[in-house]
C-alpha cells in the first residue's frame, strides 16, 4: 500500500470513531439529576411552568430534574447564574421572553446575551398577561380604567412583578398607548403581588394569571381584559385589550428552556425532542391549560427566532419611552 493511500485511510478511520465519539456521549446523557434553574420565586407563574415542564422531562429522560429558585432583579440573578454554569447538559434555565428580549436591552448591565450565552433548546408555552382588579376596584372595563386613569393622573397604583419583566413593559406599554399615567408598583414575583391583591392592599394589577387563577374562580379577584390577541378559553367572558378599544395592544410572556453556550449539540437536540413530546402530551397541554397558557414546540432555532423577535418589540419601546436601569 502506498504512503497516500495509508495515510488517506488514517483520516478515515479517525473520522469515523470522531463521528461514533458524539452519539456515544448523547446516549450516556443523563446520567445523573439535572439542575431547573428558574430565575424567579416559587409560587409564581414562571415557577408553575417549569415544574410542569421538569416532571415531564424527568419521566422521558429518566433522571430527576431539580428546580433551583434563584429570584431577583426581574431573573437577571438566575439567568446570570446559568449563563456561567458548566456547558454539560446538567444546568438548564427556565426562560421567559422577559428574561431574553426585555432585559438585555432595560438593564445597563445585565450579565448576560440571550444568544451568545446560551443555546435556545425549544419553546413551551405562551400566555397572556392580564389586567385584573380586586373586586373593589371602581373601573369594570379597559375605557373605565383609561377614564379614571386620566382623571387622577399619577395617584393610581398598578402592581406588576419586577421591573424588566413582560408584565411590568406591558403596563409601560398600556400607559403610552392609553396616553395615560399611574403609578407602576414593582413586585419580587407574581406570588406576593397576587397575594396583596387578593387582600386589597393594592386595587390593580398587570398580573400572570397562573398564581391568581384559584382566585379569580373565586370571584376574590375580577379580571378586566386579557392582552391576547384572542380571548383565552379558561376565560370566555374575559375580553381582548383590543377588542376593549386600545387597538393594537397585546403582550404575551413566551416561555422557553435554554442551556449555557458550548453545550453540545447532540443533548440541545436531545432535550429538544423529549421536549417537544413532553409538551405535546395530552396531560402537559392540560396541565398548562391549566396554568393559563398556550402550550407551543419549537426548534432551537426557532426559538432563536423568536427571541430575536421579541428583543426588536421591546427594545423599540424602550428607547422610545428612555428606559434605562441599572
Amino acid at each position: 500500500m502506498s504512503a497516500k493511500r495509508i495515510l488517506w485511510s488514517t483520516i478515515v478511520t479517525a473520522a469515523c470513531g470522531l463521528c461514533a465519539i458524539a452519539p456515544a456521549r448523547s446516549q450516556s446523557y443523563p446520567s445523573r439529576p439535572i439542575t431547573l434553574i428558574v430565575p424567579f420565586p416559587a409560587g409564581g407563574g414562571v415557577d408553575a411552568m417549569a415544574r410542569i415542564v421538569a416532571s415531564g422531562l424527568a419521566a422521558a429522560l429518566g433522571q430527576q430534574v431539580i428546580i433551583d429558585n434563584r429570584g431577583g432583579v426581574a431573573g437577571v440573578i438566575g439567568t446570570r447564574a446559568a449563563a456561567k454554569a458548566a456547558p454539560d447538559g446538567y444546568t438548564l434555565v427556565m426562560s421567559t421572553s422577559g428574561t431574553t428580549s426585555v432585559n438585555p436591552s432595560l438593564y445597563a448591565h445585565p450579565g448576560y446575551d440571550p444568544l451568545k450565552d446560551f443555546a435556545p433548546i425549544g419553546l413551551i408555552a405562551a400566555t397572556p398577561i392580564v389586567v385584573m382588579a380586586h373586586p373593589s376596584f371602581p373601573a369594570k372595563s379597559i375605557a373605565e380604567l383609561i377614564a379614571l386613569a386620566r382623571k387622577e393622573p399619577g395617584r393610581l397604583d398598578v402592581g406588576t412583578p419586577p421591573a424588566g419583566t413582560e408584565n411590568y413593559m406591558a403596563a409601560e406599554l398600556f400607559k403610552a398607548m392609553a396616553d395615560v399615567d399611574f403609578a407602576i408598583v414593582p413586585y419580587k414575583g407574581t406570588g406576593p403581588l397576587t397575594n396583596d391583591l387578593v387582600g386589597g392592599h393594592l386595587k390593580l394589577a398587570f398580573n400572570t394569571l397562573a398564581p391568581a387563577l384559584g382566585n379569580i374562580e373565586a370571584g376574590h379577584l375580577r379580571v378586566i381584559a386579557v392582552a391576547s390577541a384572542t380571548r383565552m378559553s379558561l376565560l370566555p367572558d374575559a375580553p381582548t385589550v383590543i377588542e376593549s378599544g386600545l387597538a393594537g395592544f397585546e403582550a404575551v410572556v413566551r416561555y422557553g428552556l435554554l442551556a449555557p453556550a458550548g453545550t453540545p449539540k447532540p443533548i440541545i437536540e436531545l432535550v429538544n425532542r423529549e421536549l417537544r413530546q413532553v409538551v405535546s402530551s395530552d396531560e402537559t397541554r392540560k396541565r398548562i391549560a391549566g396554568s393559563g397558557g398556550d402550550p407551543l414546540t419549537s426548534s432551537p432555532d426557532e426559538y432563536a427566532a423568536d427571541i430575536e423577535r421579541e428583543a426588536a418589540k421591546w427594545a423599540t419601546l424602550i428607547r422610545k419611552l428612555g428606559l434605562r436601569l441599572e
